[in-house]
């Protein structure tokens, strides 16, 4: 099967699923390219695709614009053929907030005019060595909101992976 991984990351946690499930999917014996939407010189074509897979995550309640425009660019390739769409947060990570998590990816919906065949809200993870004070602040009262985590050195990752794995799976398969 042709695979297409459309992709764009903030922070390098997206970096990460999107180049785990192209590992995946390749050991599956399954053709997949690997596409960063915010590389302005990547070729986008989805013509040879039998499923593509997004993956992008949420910072500031929304998608980066450059992955939705490409959504909206792409709207009729993508709609032409399964997709599964990723959406990476914090949010995603804690059972309390995964409806406001859900919120992000309706929204990036209702902005882009598609509307993905499956979809997936993914925790991401906090790199708390890329934050500086403002957005540490942000990071620990706005998208850790309740949790007590610490910020103070390394990265911490929330991705259930056996679960991502899961998803993608499925959605090979369906």
């Amino acid at each position: 099967m042709e695979l297409v991984v459309l992709f764009e990351t903030g922070e390098g946690q997206t970096r990460k699923i999107a180049t785990v499930i192209t590992e995946q999917m390749r050991g599956l014996g399954h053709s997949v390219r690997l596409v960063n939407t915010a590389d302005k010189s990547a070729s986008l074509s989805l013509e040879s695709a039998d499923k593509v897979i997004l993956a992008a995550p949420v910072h500031e309640r929304r998608h980066p614009a450059t992955f939705e425009a490409t959504l909206s660019a792409v709207r009729e390739q993508l709609e032409a053929r399964p997709t599964l769409m990723l959406s990476v947060s914090l949010k995603a990570a804690f059972p309390e907030s995964r409806d406001e998590a859900q919120d992000y990816l309706t929204e990036m919906e209702m902005r882009t005019g598609f509307k993905p065949t499956h979809e997936a809200l993914v925790a991401g993870a906090v790199r708390p060595g890329s934050y500086d004070y403002f957005q540490s602040q942000v990071v620990r009262h706005v998208a850790l909101a309740g949790h007590e985590i610490e910020l103070t050195e390394g990265i911490k990752e929330f991705t259930d992976w056996a679960a991502l794995e899961r998803t993608v799976t499925l959605f090979l398969e369906g």
